[in-house]
């Protein structure tokens, strides 16, 4: 003889309600707007203090260059002396990064190099996640100096 499950017993085993999951979503719609803004923020801040490493990072790649050359790289050879050998530097010892992607911002830019430099005697600089020169202090230019 098989059993007759009742209705309640089979609305139990049915699963959640249309109001239930509709709830749920609720919560979690309003935990994601309470974390959101702090995840975001904490990224942000995460790639200013991820370039500012890696600013120092070329620096002390352009030193070691300088060390090994007894010259800096020009602006024409720019950071990328820093990988590649550039003409006419036979003491060249590199390579002093060891990525081309180093030689990219946390935001996608290329980092900027200057010699001779406007705050010391090169300036290795990135503009920040907007790319311009001169912009607000939430997004200000990261340099060597």
């Amino acid at each position: 003889m098989r059993k007759r499950i009742t209705t309640t017993t089979s609305r139990a085993l049915g699963g959640f309600t249309l109001l239930e999951l509709m709830v749920v979503l609720v919560i979690l719609a309003l935990l994601a707007s309470i974390v959101a803004p702090r995840v975001t923020h904490d990224l942000s801040h995460a790639k200013l203090e991820t370039a500012k490493l890696q600013v120092n990072a070329l620096g002390q790649a352009v030193d070691e260059f300088h060390l090994d050359t007894g010259q800096f790289p020009t602006d024409a050879e720019g950071l990328k002396a820093l990988v590649v050998a550039p003409a006419n530097t036979p003491s060249w010892d590199g390579p002093y990064v060891k990525k081309q992607e180093s030689l990219i911002d946390p935001w996608g830019h290329p980092y900027l190099y200057r010699y001779p430099g406007q705050h010391g005697r090169f300036d290795v600089y990135t503009l920040g996640p907007d790319a311009k020169s001169g912009s607000t202090a939430s997004a200000h230019e990261i340099g060597n100096w």
